[in-house]
């Protein structure tokens, strides 16, 4: 049997492909798989390769029967539609080709995604929200800013005329509440504020110093759990707009598992992967960085998750509704984006960055 390197030299080109491919042997082993396939799995290449791609199937049998059918030479191609494994078990529907390689005992098994089209929408639409979103910032603090400092001066003013020491309490909430509505603002436009301090990123750097920060702001109650991808490479972009993106979305899942904490069974889980030919805004690029944040909370309430990133927007009681827009504008500056799937019990969300 050829050896995996000269495999991947013979069969490299499929991870230029969107297409989910595999080449399988006659033992129903996968003898190699590409980058979209990888991705799609959500699986470690080297978890795919030499393991038979059945397993991969909701219903392998289909599978099975066209694996007999062509040892006896029984069909040239054969089409059908099927489900496999996808992210944590979500089944992903897919139209399967099973082709005889010519000169050859194995099979070429092309897969098409059904739902690609949906899902190239759905970015469309994030990456549209993420534009709109940063117009109407930028134009609302503006608008806000400017009479806030009249209406600021105007109080202390007024409060020096006062003949009463009682009424300053009201003019001293017209101060207080104005404060309040700047500091607003400020962290409205941070974004827009400063260029990019751009340098090398290590992205498990990135993690473990939020790691740190976030045990520090939950020392009790909350089991943290990593699975990091060394092979992840470094790149070019902001550290600390990074930091504060991550910081934001494992901050906002820590407080949604208040109950988890108190009980001691709260969950966060970084995970980091190299997804391969991955497609951004309709650009494709050929590595991208994959960064999970897992956890075990109650989840987004469906009535906001369409608007999870609109400024302003939050499940929690007095929360900002800040801090997921800043992750999306930080992520976004580094062409990229941020996703999410939340059901009770696992919301996850993935920061993706194209490297390459």
């Amino acid at each position: 049997m050829p050896s995996p390197v000269l495999l991947h030299d013979r069969y490299g080109a499929f991870d230029f492909l969107a297409t989910l491919i595999a080449v399988v042997a006659p033992n129903g082993r996968v003898v190699f798989c590409n980058a979209a396939l990888e991705a799609t799995l959500d699986v470690p290449r080297r978890q795919i390769e030499n393991h038979p791609l059945e397993r991969h199937f909701l219903d392998p049998v289909p599978f099975i029967n066209a694996q007999h059918g062509a040892q006896k030479k029984a069909f040239t191609t054969l089409r059908y539609d099927a489900h496999l494994h996808g992210r944590h078990g979500a089944p992903v529907l897919v139209h399967v080709m099973v082709t005889q390689i010519e000169n050859s005992n194995e099979l070429l098994v092309e897969m098409l995604l059904q739902d690609k089209h949906a899902q190239q929408d759905r970015e469309a639409r994030m990456q549209s929200q993420v534009r709109v979103t940063k117009e109407l910032i930028r134009n609302l603090a503006h608008e806000i800013k400017n009479p806030l400092g009249g209406i600021r001066g105007a109080a202390q003013l007024l409060e020096m005329e006062l003949p009463s020491q009682e009424l300053h309490e009201y003019t001293q909430v017209i101060i207080h509440e104005s404060d309040r509505l700047q500091s607003l603002v400020d962290r409205l436009l941070v974004p827009h504020r400063h260029a990019q301090s751009l340098g090398d990123v290590n992205i498990h750097e990135v993690c473990e110093r939020v790691r740190l920060l976030i045990l520090a702001e939950f020392p009790k109650g909350l089991h943290f759990e990593r699975d990091y991808d060394v092979s992840v490479p470094e790149f070019r972009g902001d550290r600390e707009q990074l930091i504060q993106a991550l910081l934001n979305i494992a901050r906002n899942a820590c407080q949604a598992m208040h109950e988890q904490i108190e009980m001691g069974t709260a969950v966060l889980h970084f995970r980091t992967r190299s997804a391969r030919q991955l497609t951004l805004g309709m650009q494709r690029y050929k590595l991208a960085l994959q960064l999970h944040v897992i956890d075990n909370g109650p989840g987004i309430p469906s009535a906001i998750e369409d608007k999870i990133f609109f400024p302003l927007v939050s499940a929690r009681q007095g929360g900002s509704g800040l801090g997921l827009t800043l992750a999306q504008t930080f992520v976004t500056q580094h062409g990229g984006l941020i996703e999410f799937d939340s059901t009770p019990g696992h919301t996850e969300f993935r920061i993706l960055i194209p490297l390459v």
